[in-house]
């Protein structure tokens, strides 16, 4: 019976700090606003967005855990049809500097749809992504 209640007691501290080290890893984040402030935060953020039939731009704000580590980003940006196949849209390239843990590129899109933006380093090392839905007023 004792040897049961030491099971468990090991079982529940093991389970504990699992809950307690797994709550604190925090991940790269990819956010889409209309801008960002001077601490990285973002400004009105959402995954839809109108925009004139002449065009219109937002922002693309990416947050990690840990330094860039790369003087550049690469933004690709893939159009998604109804049927959720990609479409290759557009490369972006961005300066950086290897000891950024944020950073954030204004994007102009011309047309209205669903976008996958996919963010990678100067070595192709991925680094996040995701989607955002573009349509006219």
């Amino acid at each position: 019976m004792k040897y049961m209640k030491l099971r468990i007691a090991f079982a529940a501290f093991v389970l504990t700090f699992a809950f307690i080290t797994l709550s604190k890893v925090s991940a790269q984040t990819i956010q889409f606003c209309e801008s960002v402030t001077g601490t990285g935060e973002a400004v009105s953020p959402s995954t839809l967005f109108n925009i004139d039939s002449k065009g219109g731009y937002l922002k693309i704000l990416v947050t990690m855990p840990y330094s860039l580590g790369s003087d550049q980003v690469i933004y690709e940006i893939y159009e998604v049809d109804p049927d959720g196949q990609e479409k290759y849209d557009n490369t972006i390239y961005q300066d950086a500097s290897s000891d950024w843990t944020w950073f954030w590129k204004e994007v102009t899109f011309y047309k209205a749809g669903r976008f996958n933006v996919f963010v990678y380093d100067r070595e192709r090392n991925f680094i996040t992504s995701g989607q955002v839905r573009i349509q006219y007023y």
